[in-house]
């Protein structure tokens, strides 16, 4: 199956040619880089694997061998605003958020509120798939719930262990 995603790495000042030929040797010929923010790379991969865990964490080793000195930023798709969401699934934004407001109950929590707030897509999409409905595609379902285990796994790793081990208890 093919799984569309996009990691994002900060990286030391390093010459932009000189890295697209070192991801290619590495095996990241199924990625567009996109380097268009100093000392930031997106890979932009399309892979073919059994599942989504398979193609992103072989598309992360890959990367790292290529550039050992990046370090990850995220991995999208993962943090969403509606119509971001009302893209992916072809409808208006206007639509989603009749959705959001008319079942703001069941509606997956933002991560984010505010003038713009902002969710994880795995679980809207999930939403959507299970209350509304809508017909996901289920590559689209899978690299979702996997961008986001990571990004959280990626953050929880800059927390302090007794500040995570307090916090843990509060938000069980």
């Amino acid at each position: 199956m093919e799984y569309e995603f996009t990691l994002k790495f900060a990286i030391p000042g390093t010459n932009a040619d000189e890295l697209v030929d070192r991801l290619g040797a590495a095996g990241c010929t199924d990625a567009l880089v996109g380097t268009g923010q100093p000392a930031r790379i997106a890979l932009n991969f399309t892979r073919e694997a059994n599942s989504a865990m398979t193609a992103i964490v072989s598309a992360l080793e890959d990367s790292r061998k290529a550039i050992p000195e990046a370090r990850l930023l995220e991995i999208t798709p993962d943090f969403v605003g509606l119509s971001d969401v009302a893209e992916l699934v072809e409808v208006t934004r206007q639509n989603m958020r009749k959705l959001m407001l008319k079942h703001a109950a069941t509606f997956p929590s933002a991560v984010h509120e505010g003038s713009s707030a902002v969710w994880h897509l795995f679980p809207v999409l999930r939403w959507l798939k299970d209350h509304a409905h809508y017909s996901v595609p289920q590559p689209l379902l899978d690299v979702a719930h996997i961008a986001m285990q990571i990004n959280l796994v990626k953050e929880s790793k800059e927390l302090e262990r007794g500040v995570q081990r307090e916090i843990s208890e509060l938000v069980a």
